[in-house]
């Protein structure tokens, strides 16, 4: 498969199922932005501590399925469903588990945490922005009813805590603090 086949050139992209849309489309742009948080989460992953590094990796494996999700026409999502590639509620279920399980081992602030206490965890906070501005990317889609699951909405929004959690976490692990 070639890097490039120029097919965008014209400001166009495909969506899975084969529609093709404006690359400034709101779904385009929805799951750009998750994408970029793919990418920032993959920064911290960089230098975050073992045991979040694990956490972290597994996250952006999951976030390929919003995208999965945010890429599919309304009118091809039964073949999304088919395959077994949405967003479920075990999925939000586990960042809650795990929201709970590290709240218990790190003291979260009392006021609003200023990124920068560690190398990962900034990489972490500005994750969680990016995953904050898909949030409301997707929030405009469902206004629209052009997302027919609600548990995407349900999974960013607690991705985006979790995130913060463990921003926290990092912080506490940095040497100089």
């Amino acid at each position: 498969m070639k890097t490039f086949n120029k097919r965008g050139d014209q400001g166009q992209t495909d969506l899975l199922f084969g529609e093709r849309v404006s690359k400034a489309n709101p779904r385009s742009e929805a799951y750009g932005t998750i994408d970029e948080a793919i990418s920032a989460l993959g920064l911290a992953r960089c230098w975050a501590t073992p045991p979040v590094r694990e956490i972290v990796l597994s996250l952006q494996q999951e976030l390929f399925t919003v995208n999965a999700e945010l890429a599919t026409p309304s009118q091809h999502y039964a073949k999304l469903v088919a395959r077994g590639q949405t967003v479920t509620p075990e999925m939000t279920d586990r960042l809650e588990a795990l929201i709970d399980e590290l709240e218990a081992q790190v003291e979260l602030p009392k006021a609003f945490a200023i990124p920068g206490g560690s190398t990962s965890s900034a990489a972490l906070d500005l994750a969680r922005t990016i995953v904050r501005r898909a949030e409301r990317r997707v929030v405009a889609l469902k206004e629209d009813n052009a997302i027919p699951n609600d548990e995407v909405l349900k999974y960013l929004n607690r991705l985006a805590d979790l995130l913060f959690v463990l921003a926290r976490l990092e912080e506490k692990g940095c040497p100089w603090k």
